[in-house]
C-alpha cells in the first residue's frame, strides 16, 4: 500500500534526542550517542515501532536502534516509543531508544565492528520470485553485511509467516556461518518464553496465521 505524504514527518523526528537523522556521524561511536556502555540491541524494519517500544521498556539496561525507510512510519514508531515511555517521564536523550530513517541496503558504515550484540527481523518482505530473493533481509548478501557489525556470538532472531522465506533463510543463516539455536514453525505453542507480539503479529494471529520463528547465532566470523 502507498503511504501518503506527511510533510509534517520529517520536522517532528528532527526536533526528537531519539530520532538520528545523522546517520554516518555515530559508527563506533553510538555508546556515547546513549552515554552509556550497555549493549546494543538493532531492529531492521522497526515499522509502527511497538516491537521496539515494548522491548525498551522491558529492558532498560540495554539499548535499542531501530531502521524504517519510510519518515511516514518512523514517525509512529518515534508516537509510540513516546507514549509507551511517559509514565517514567524521562526527556528523550535518557530513553534507551534511537530510531534512523535509512534504507538497509546503505547500512555498511553506520555500525562499528562488534557494537551490534543482537539483531530482530520481523515479517520483513519476503521477496518471492527468485530474481528478487537478493533483497529480502536475511539473504547470504545481506547477512555478511551484518557480519562487519555484529559480536561473534551475537544472535539474529528472525520471524516470518512466510514458509519459503523461512526454509530459505534457514539455509542462509548455515551458509553465512550461523548456528541455528532454536526454530519453530508456530511460535505461540512452542513454549518460547521472550516473544513481543507486534503490531502486525496480532492483527494475523487473530485471523490464524501461524508465525515461524529462529534464533540464529554466529560462531563463524570472518
Amino acid at each position: 500500500m502507498r503511504l501518503r505524504k506527511k510533510h509534517w514527518a520529517r520536522p517532528e523526528m528532527e526536533a526528537s534526542h531519539i530520532v538520528i537523522t545523522d546517520q554516518y556521524n555515530h559508527m563506533g561511536k553510538w555508546n556515547e550517542n546513549f552515554e552509556n556502555n550497555n549493549e546494543i540491541h538493532l531492529e531492521l524494519g522497526c515499522g509502527m515501532g511497538g516491537h521496539i517500544a515494548q522491548r525498551s521498556r522491558q529492558n532498560p539496561n540495554i539499548n535499542y536502534v531501530g531502521i524504517d525507510l519510510k519518515d511516514e512510519v518512523l514517525v509512529n514508531a518515534l508516537r509510540k516509543v513516546k507514549k509507551l515511555r511517559a509514565e517514567e517521564k524521562l526527556q528523550d536523550k535518557d530513553i534507551n531508544v534511537r530510531l534512523m530513517p535509512l534504507n538497509i541496503m546503505l547500512i555498511d558504515n553506520v555500525f562499528a565492528k562488534d557494537e551490534i550484540s543482537k539483531i530482530y527481523i520481523n515479517f520483513c518482505n519476503p521477496w518471492p520470485k527468485e530474481r528478487h530473493n537478493k533483497r529480502r533481509l536475511t539473504h547470504t548478501k545481506f547477512l555478511e553485511q551484518y557480519k562487519k557489525f555484529l559480536k561473534l556470538g551475537g544472535e539474529v532472531w528472525f520471524k516470518t509467516d512466510d514458509t519459503g522465506l523461512f526454509e530459505d533463510s534457514i539455509n542462509y543463516f548455515k551458509e553465512s556461518g550461523f548456528e541455528i539455536n532454536f526454530l519453530t514453525y508456530n511460535l505461540h505453542y512452542s513454549g518460547f518464553e521472550n516473544n513481543v507480539v507486534t503490531e502486525y503479529e496480532a492483527k494475523f494471529t487473530s485471523m490464524g496465521m501461524k508465525t515461524m520463528f529462529l534464533v540464529a547465532k554466529l560462531v563463524v566470523s570472518d
